[in-house]
């Protein structure tokens, strides 16, 4: 049998003394061009001024109104802890505490619950009905609440009118329930149709094969799945609806029906009388501080959930 001969490899020379050079690679968000440049410190400036904003309302909330005005930057002579106490009394701020967990807790859930359904629809259906009710949603963002809030407030109290005559009851924080629904489904059923169109349909193909209906299919292949995307369109509709304002004033009349933003512009109303700005500022962190421990412990979801929608 003939030997083969094997030609060996054969290689560039190099220069005496010297190694090859790894090829070299360049980290993804590292460098960059002027607008990042720019912008990386426009953004820690932003975010310091609005954590050393939130540090000093705490402060002032434990100080009286001659301290607030006489040394406005510096630290409370005494921590006065009955500011908390008089803004929960006179600002009633535990009832409407009460009342917005209630309102826009529940008006969220009914939100994602209904947004869920119609954007597993939308982004499984491949008729040409879909995608215009898709855009539909889109364009329902666009509309200013500012340019429907009167013809909501005539339907309402046409339908809290015939509610109370029919069953002789009927509730203001149910009308501003329904206002809210109807207002965030727009956003949560365009951000949940992107995220289901990006899941891939071969385990629902896979599920329907093991002999499970289209509703199982959806409660325990599909749900589970979006749980990042649910999670985020919870979040930012809770959030957006915990600092409404506009609404709450148009649907809202009785004191003990307040939602905490309406409570903070009446604690503001009686504080500036009074000069009691300690209180003021404490109704402030009252409000604000379940937001930011929201968003604290649950912030990373956000992000997880609209990136996982985007890249897959």
């Amino acid at each position: 049998m003939a030997d083969t001969l094997v030609e060996p490899a054969t290689t560039e020379p190099q220069a005496p003394g010297r190694t090859p050079r790894a090829p070299r690679t360049r980290k993804a968000g590292t460098g960059g061009g002027p607008f990042q440049l720019i912008g990386r410190p426009l953004v820690w400036i932003w975010a310091v001024f609005n954590v050393a904003l939130l540090v000093w309302i705490a402060l002032q909330s434990f100080r009286n109104g001659s301290e607030s005005f006489s040394d406005p930057f510096g630290l409370p002579r005494s921590y006065r802890a009955d500011n908390y106490r008089s803004a929960l009394g006179v600002g009633q701020l535990g009832t409407s505490f009460l009342n917005t967990v209630l309102i826009a807790g529940s008006a969220s859930v009914v939100v994602i619950a209904l947004a869920a359904l119609a954007a597993y629809v939308l982004s499984r259906t491949k008729t040409r009905s879909a995608s215009p009710l898709t855009s539909y949603f889109a364009l329902g963002m666009g509309i200013p609440v500012q340019a429907v809030v009167v013809p909501m407030f005539v339907f309402m109290q046409q339908i809290s009118t015939w509610m109370y005559d029919t069953f002789g009851f009927w509730d203001d924080r149910i009308s501003l329930f329904l206002v809210y629904v109807a207002t965030s489904l727009p956003f949560a059923v365009f951000l949940l149709t992107a995220f289901f169109r990006s899941l891939p349909a071969e385990l629902e193909e896979a599920a329907e094969l093991d002999g499970c209906s289209p509703l199982r299919v959806f409660g325990s292949v599909m749900l589970p799945l979006a749980r990042p995307g649910i999670i985020t369109a919870f979040i930012l509709t809770m959030m957006s609806l915990w600092n409404e304002t506009l609404l709450a004033l148009t649907f809202i009349t009785e004191n003990a029906q307040y939602t905490l933003p309406q409570a903070l512009l009446g604690l503001y109303g009686t504080m500036q009388y009074t000069s009691d700005w300690g209180g003021l500022f404490a109704g402030v962190v009252i409000i604000v501080t379940p937001i930011i421990l929201l968003y604290v412990f649950l912030g990373r979801r956000i992000v997880e959930g609209m990136t996982l929608g985007a890249g897959k």
